[in-house]
């Protein structure tokens, strides 16, 4: 698991020098910040599944600093945010609209997007959305810390079960093939 998020993470030195997280300085120097562990991958799923639905403005400052903050993988956290992305955000937060006007108790007034793309229509839609975009985000932060833990794990006791059977077969004595090629 480790190897295969070191694989599509950001590169270090390429997060470094973007220019809006540049601002964080001597910040970026912790290394709690770039190991990639259990804890640290769930806790930076957690913070980009959350800052994915927030607003789209400064998404990636928002999760560096919460990463900070949170003393999460940096890279897994910023990533994470482009989840939301022009192509992902009007479902994303049409959904998280219609789950604030449920928990609120109002009727969902945006049937089609004629009706969210006039103004006036806003600050009816604000309140439902703001509270559908954090329910949204607290569960979708969740589910990503659980997920990756569960997942983590399941990986950790597969390999160990896969290690335990070579031990087993090492010390019964039986050789077996190194490879399918040898079979």
């Amino acid at each position: 698991m480790k190897r295969w998020l070191e694989r599509y993470a950001p590169d270090r030195e390429k997060i470094r020098e973007h220019k809006h997280l540049r601002h964080f300085g001597s910040l970026l120097q912790d290394p709690s910040l770039w190991h990639l562990n259990r804890r640290s991958a769930a806790g930076a799923f957690a913070v980009g599944l959350f800052v994915m639905y927030l607003p789209p403005l400064g998404q990636m400052i928002i999760a560096a600093a919460a990463a900070i903050l949170f003393r999460v993988n940096l890279p897994i956290s910023v990533a994470l945010v482009w989840i939301s992305n022009p192509i992902t955000i009007p479902p994303m937060y049409y959904f998280a609209y219609l789950v604030g006007s449920w928990i609120l108790g109002a009727p969902a007034q945006a049937r089609h997007i004629g009706f969210l793309l006039e103004w006036r229509h806003w600050l009816d839609v604000l309140a439902p959305m703001t509270v559908g975009c954090l329910v949204c985000g607290a569960v979708c932060s969740a589910l990503g810390y659980i997920g990756v833990q569960l997942v983590w794990r399941w990986r950790l006791m597969r390999q160990i079960r896969l290690r335990r059977e070579r031990y087993r077969v090492a010390a019964s004595g039986v050789s077996t093939p190194s490879s399918k090629r040898q079979t």
